[in-house]
């Protein structure tokens, strides 16, 4: 059999320390994430950390340190496709980006230690289960921070719901009273309301990065006097 006689104890035992490695280390990792229930937990981790380990361990073995480059190459894009399944956009809230960039650098782990870099595959554990904990506390201290509006970088839209035999009209009376107000739009669109089908909305993106939210409170209260209008608000997103 070619597996005897190609079989080599050393070259065995360096792979197992390789995926050991990285089975122990994601597993330190993922211990955090399941904690928190995040979607990809302990078992995920420890699974893209070892296989990420594995291809790099082989291509070592078989075209050497080349060879590795090259695997991992394909492993940091690789890993995106995974991570992009975790990732789920709600409305105006996108969720498990922290969870995708966890499984990225539960690869990054893998290929350390399937290069037998295993010092730096247990310093980067560190460094990942750090960010994920400590820092932690200084993300909820930022997040309590009051939201200043005329300080921040954000998308600002003004909506208005109408009746459909206005909407004309009434588009281009807003673009006119965003603009004399100094808040030029960057685009305006007319929507078919979800509740009713005489009604639409029209959403007004506004160029500006930062308003003077006592402004736009003006703007929307002028519009909201105009014939043919129920109801006029403004909202903002953050930028990404």
């Amino acid at each position: 059999m070619r597996f005897l006689a190609t079989f080599q104890t050393l070259d065995f035992l360096d792979t197992l320390i390789s995926l050991g490695a990285a089975f122990v280390l994601g597993m330190l990792i993922g211990a955090e994430r399941q904690y928190r229930t995040r979607a990809a937990g302990l078992r995920t981790n420890v699974l893209v950390a070892v296989g990420a380990a594995a291809f790099v361990d082989l291509a070592m073995h078989l075209k050497g340190v080349d060879g590795a480059v090259h695997v991992i190459a394909y492993v940091v894009s690789g890993i995106g496709f995974l991570g992009a399944g975790v990732i789920m956009k709600e409305g105006m809230n996108v969720r498990g980006l922290n969870t995708a960039a966890t499984l990225w650098s539960s690869a990054a782990v893998g290929c350390c230690a399937g290069a037998d870099m295993v010092a730096q595959a247990v310093a980067l554990t560190v460094f990942v289960i750090a960010g994920n904990t400590l820092l932690r506390p200084l993300v909820n201290a930022i997040n309590r921070i009051p939201f200043d509006e005329r300080s921040s970088e954000a998308t600002y839209s003004v909506r208005l719901t109408a009746g459909s035999a206005s909407a004309d009209q009434l588009r281009d009376q807003l673009e006119e009273r965003l603009e004399a107000a100094d808040y030029p739009v960057a685009e305006i669109e007319v929507e078919t309301s979800e509740h009713a089908d005489d009604k639409v909305e029209i959403v007004a993106t506004l160029v500006s990065t930062s308003i003077e939210p006592r402004e736009l409170d003006i703007v929307v209260a002028d519009m909201e006097k105009r014939p043919g209008v129920d109801y006029a608000t403004w909202e903002t997103s953050t930028k990404d």
